[in-house]
């Protein structure tokens, strides 16, 4: 089932292979948008604003 994923979702970090963040599992934010490559611009609630790409970053959505 593909799922949609829209500025305003709420998403829960699975895993980043982003070597260099401090969030991990289970970090929770706010879509903010997707660029035309299909990255992930998500407003952490730790205040981080690290992009997700789909496909190598995984994450959930809970709407």
């Amino acid at each position: 089932m593909n799922v949609t994923i829209e500025k305003g979702d709420r998403i829960r970090l699975v895993y980043t292979a982003d070597p260099y963040t401090d969030l991990v599992r289970g970090c929770e934010g706010v879509v903010r948008r997707i660029d035309a490559v299909g990255t992930v611009h998500v407003k952490w609630d730790s205040g981080s604003r690290l992009g997700l790409v789909p496909g190598l970053d995984e994450f959930v959505i809970l709407r």
